[in-house]
């Protein structure tokens, strides 16, 4: 680790800077939190740096999650300020979401994710698709369903967040749009759900990284970075505010196929990940 030339970390120090301003802005503009954007540059810094394979995914994961917990709160009080929050929404969807995400925290410290990117690639791939070539086909109903429906739709977002990084605004969006939401709301109510999501899945991602605390680099606790926390978080929570004043300009369709190409590209990037 102490070979690693002082241009390449300084260079890699750049582009997390620069992906927290990304980060904060699409965690405004999509109710998202922004790890597809941080997992990938994480891995590079942690294998410049040494991290062993066996450890590295799981501790760009927990450090993504941990990195986006103050850009969704930020997010989501803002998005709140101006009314498009759906209080009944995250109120159910906040345990269940929890639940599937320490599930998930469990399942990604010890079995390979590779199923589940495979499964979230078609998800969004085809979500995406129909936001960006049907504006209205699309619909599971005009309104919300019963409490057990919510419950599972929370659990499920929590599990795929905790699997791969993020806040769960990439799942909660689309139910809620699929669901005859607007977007604005679907989005606002995302960044609100991304809240315990983000900060349940820290924890849990600390306590499974315990066992390997020797093999993590200074610093560390658990699978989360403590420098990679301090680097991007101030940063991506300031810029999210400037997406949610994008997100309450843009006309509604242009929003949808903004979220549309959103889910491709991180569709492509779980892809990548698996060749």
């Amino acid at each position: 680790m102490l070979g690693v030339p002082v241009g390449e970390i300084l260079v890699l120090a750049l582009a997390m800077i620069a992906s927290g301003v990304v980060t904060g802005i699409l965690a405004g503009l999509f109710g998202i939190g922004g790890g597809a954007i941080i997992v990938p540059v994480l891995y590079e810094v942690f294998r410049a740096l040494g991290v062993p394979e066996d450890v590295r995914m799981q501790l760009c994961i927990g450090t993504s999650l941990a990195i986006i917990v103050p850009t969704t709160v930020r997010s989501y009080l803002a998005h709140k300020a101006k009314g498009a929050v759906i209080p009944h929404i995250v109120r159910i969807w906040a345990l269940p979401a929890v639940v599937g995400v320490a599930i998930g925290s469990v399942i990604a410290a010890f079995a390979p994710s590779a199923l589940f990117k495979i499964a979230f690639v078609i998800f969004a791939g085809l979500i995406g698709g129909k936001m960006l070539f049907d504006q209205d086909g699309w619909k599971l109903g005009i309104e919300l369903p019963g409490r057990a429906a919510l419950t599972v739709y929370g659990f499920i977002t929590g599990l795929v967040s905790s699997l791969v990084g993020v806040g769960g605004g990439a799942v909660s969006s689309v139910v809620l749009t699929l669901y005859g939401r607007t977007m604005q709301q679907a989005v606002a109510t995302s960044a609100g759900i991304g809240v315990p999501i983000t900060i349940a899945g820290t924890i849990g991602y600390m306590l499974a990284g315990l066992p390997y605390q020797a093999e993590l680099p200074p610093f560390s606790v658990g699978f989360v970075s403590l420098i990679g926390l301090v680097l991007m978080a101030p940063i991506s929570s300031y810029a999210a505010v400037y997406g949610v004043r994008l997100a309450h300009w843009l006309p509604k369709r242009k929003l949808e196929i903004c979220f549309g190409i959103f889910l491709l590209l991180v569709s492509l990037r779980f892809i990548a990940s698996l060749l």
